[in-house]
């Protein structure tokens, strides 16, 4: 997995939903994800790229999950998905930008909001 050196950013809101971090991209990192972690820390997030929906089998807490199309645009939300979930297909999402539980809640996120991501591995 990469580095955690992206900032998720909600434009839309001004509001910022993670301050580092990662990318999985590969068929490996999209597989492993979060699993054998205990838990995600505030300002943390994984960008799983593509994804259309997440399960939560093996994991052991819950988290929120950003569904995002091309454009980072909000197409799908799921707060607080637990152990042993599984979220629905969003069909038009891109990637799944997972995060601490409460995020969406406190950052206001909402469907249609639009999301930058700043920051490059290497950086």
């Amino acid at each position: 997995m990469a580095r955690a050196n992206y900032r998720f950013i909600n434009e839309t809101k001004n509001q910022i939903l993670a301050e580092r971090a990662t990318m999985a991209r590969s068929f490996f990192t999209r597989l492993k994800g979060l699993l054998g972690t205990r838990s995600l820390e505030q300002g943390a997030g994984l960008l799983i790229e593509p994804c259309k929906s997440i399960h939560m089998f093996g994991m052991h807490y819950s988290i929120d999950v950003v569904f995002l199309d091309k454009s980072y645009t909000v197409v799908g939300l799921v707060q607080n998905i637990g152990p042993g979930k599984m979220s629905k297909v969003f069909g038009k999402a891109r990637s799944a930008l997972e995060l601490p539980s409460g995020t969406i809640a406190a950052t206001g996120t909402a469907l249609g909001d639009r999301l930058a991501c700043e920051g490059a591995e290497g950086q």
